[in-house]
């Protein structure tokens, strides 16, 4: 019976985080989407999202262009497939690889920093002086950062598919040999519209998922700068999960085999 009892209470504990977490999503949904809209801090946290995330993402885009140019010539050479690297590389980056580390990368940088700021203001008070002073901390924190969140990351991905598809070029042609022209060619002749619009996709999803574990975690932290580091290890891990379950239902609904 004891096992039972522990098994009911952590599923109890599991439907009161869901419903807290629907009710939060809601109600910052609902911010994001009425008047009055904060400009100056919806244009600071895009700024914050996309300006100073670009460095991160663009360099990871870069390798994971240029490793998987390397190891897929080590592989198709095995079968003398080699002239599918430039197909390999392009869908890989704009389908799934693009969006998927870039998602990563920003929960990693951003989410933790929105959940440690929203964090310290809980447990220094300071959203609660907020609504003292009649500012809604929904309208004015959270509504901002999904807003941006949800809107930049697909500019980012975009930017991250051209440096990573670029990386597999440099590496192809300066290191493996390949005919530039013939790389381009084979580049533009597999891709689809299609596969950028799901990445895109993609990124928007990751993008308010990120905001929003972020500002969650950070609004309910509690128990000073311990509970502000538990929200802000929670935050990175929530994100970083819920991208991954995303990313295999929205591949799902875009290339379903039925």
């Amino acid at each position: 019976m004891d096992f039972l009892a522990a098994t009911g209470r952590t599923f109890l504990i599991f439907l009161e985080a869901t419903g807290q977490l629907a009710m939060f999503t809601g109600r910052s949904v609902s911010h994001c989407v009425r008047p009055p809209l904060y400009a100056r801090q919806i244009i600071r946290q895009m700024i914050d999202i996309g300006y100073y995330s670009l460095p991160v993402v663009g360099l990871t885009a870069l390798f994971t262009g240029m490793v998987l140019a390397l190891q897929s010539y080590s592989g198709f050479s095995r079968f003398q497939a080699e002239g599918a690297i430039a197909t390999v590389v392009v869908l890989s980056v704009t389908r799934e690889l693009g969006p998927v580390l870039a998602g990563l990368m920003v929960a990693g940088r951003i989410g933790a920093a929105m959940a440690a700021e929203i964090g310290t203001m809980r447990v220094t008070e300071q959203i609660d002086a907020l609504s003292t002073l009649s500012t809604n901390p929904f309208k004015y924190l959270v509504a901002p950062r999904l807003i941006a969140g949800t809107t930049m990351l697909p500019l980012l991905v975009l930017i991250a598919d051209v440096i990573g598809v670029f990386g597999g070029f440099l590496v192809s042609v300066y290191r493996l040999d390949f005919n530039a022209s013939s790389y381009i060619t084979r580049t533009w002749q597999f891709l689809e519209p299609v596969d950028v619009i799901s990445g895109l996709v993609k990124a928007a999803v990751f993008g308010f998922v990120i905001s929003l574990m972020g500002c969650y975690f950070g609004y309910k932290s509690r128990g000073g700068a311990q509970g502000v580091g538990q929200a802000t290890t929670n935050a990175v891990v929530a994100a970083s999960i819920l991208i991954l379950v995303f990313n295999y239902l929205i591949t799902g609904m875009f290339f379903s085999t039925k």
